[in-house]
């Protein structure tokens, strides 16, 4: 099982004062990526919003320069939002990054948790679906086919027309992101994609049906459970002891899901439900070495067996240095309890 982080490029994190600029705070976060990789862990994630609190619109530049510092990581996007994107910019610009990692980099391509991309791109949110299916059919044609013809609703027309530079990888990974849509589970099985499970509340083995689903349209149009993988992008946050996690992350956590709920009609989040949500059986991943490796075999176990994991920290305002402690102990103390899964 590769374990690694996925970053929004938060500038709230550790910047409640003010004291960090933005400049700053983009610059800690590709050295947070060098130290990622110092620490033995597996991929890094960056995000795309496009909104106040991120600083994650271009993702592709952040890894691009994070690609010229690493050597080992994988660097890949958490999600690329290609409703609202061009496919073909999209294609370059990661092929780009492949280039200058030596071949590193994998997109995970979704629709995005929050819509802002919409309007933003003169896009019409009844369009949500459609938009996606049709930039994921041209994107993934590009990425298998250095000439390309190709027509949709959205976009002018290829003929025959090249797209260039390729990345160094043969074949450039791409993951398919995903919610709770049973559509969206069915049509990576039946690209044969792998899957990244973003689960950010609720309980773990509820998805299970979803992922069933998942490896019953993929075996149904001949993929191998080889090519089928399954990731799983859950919020958490590991410290020495889940004592110390705790009082360390619910703060910021529950003052950041409260605001993005306001947004959304959500009550204000309580103790009594990030402690359920932190539970056996829910979705968080807070606490100490022992305790973090243990829920995350749960949760392969609940879904029938995991690929990829993959923590998010930015939503609990954490400085660089705690952030920084938590990937060590994630490296150094989790990983290893989990070798050979």
């Amino acid at each position: 099982m590769e374990i690694g982080i996925d970053s929004f490029a938060a500038v709230m994190s550790g910047n409640k004062d003010r004291s960090l600029s933005d400049s700053q705070a983009i610059r800690q976060l590709v050295d947070r990526i060098v130290w990622a990789e110092e620490v033995g862990l597996d991929v890094f994630g960056i995000g795309e919003h496009h909104r106040k609190d991120f600083l994650d619109a271009a993702p592709s530049h952040i890894l691009a320069a994070a690609a010229m510092r690493t050597q080992r990581i994988k660097l890949t996007s958490a999600v690329t939002v290609l409703s609202a994107a061009d496919p073909v910019r999209v294609f370059q610009n990661f092929a780009t990054v492949d280039l200058l990692s030596e071949g590193r980099v994998e997109v995970v391509a979704g629709r995005g948790s929050f819509t802002d991309a919409f309007p933003l791109f003169g896009y019409k949110l009844s369009d949500y679906d459609d938009l996606f299916a049709e930039k994921l059919d041209l994107f993934l044609k590009i990425r298998d086919h250095e000439l390309v013809t190709w027509r949709g609703r959205f976009r002018p027309a290829m003929q025959n027309q090249p797209v260039y530079p390729r990345p160094a990888q043969t074949k450039l990974p791409v993951w398919l992101g995903v919610g709770g849509t049973p559509q969206s589970f069915v049509r990576a099985g039946q690209l044969g994609l792998p899957l990244m499970v973003a689960i950010i509340g609720g309980e773990t083995h509820r998805f299970r049906p979803l992922v069933d689903l998942y490896r019953q349209a993929g075996r149904q149009a001949g993929f191998s459970l080889e090519d089928l993988k399954v990731g799983i992008h859950s919020l958490g946050y590991v410290a020495q002891d889940t004592e110390t996690a705790v009082r360390e992350f619910f703060p910021g956590y529950a003052a950041a899901m409260t605001r993005i709920g306001k947004e959304r009609g959500w009550a204000p989040t309580t103790r009594p439900h990030f402690d359920a949500q932190n539970g056996p059986l829910g979705a968080l991943v807070v606490g100490g070495p022992k305790e973090v490796a243990e829920k995350i075999l749960r949760h392969s176990e609940a879904l029938g067996g995991i690929d990829r994991f993959t923590f998010q920290m930015d939503v609990a305002e954490l400085d660089d240095t705690r952030l920084r402690k938590s990937m060590e102990i994630i490296g150094q103390q989790v990983k290893p309890l989990l070798a050979g899964i």
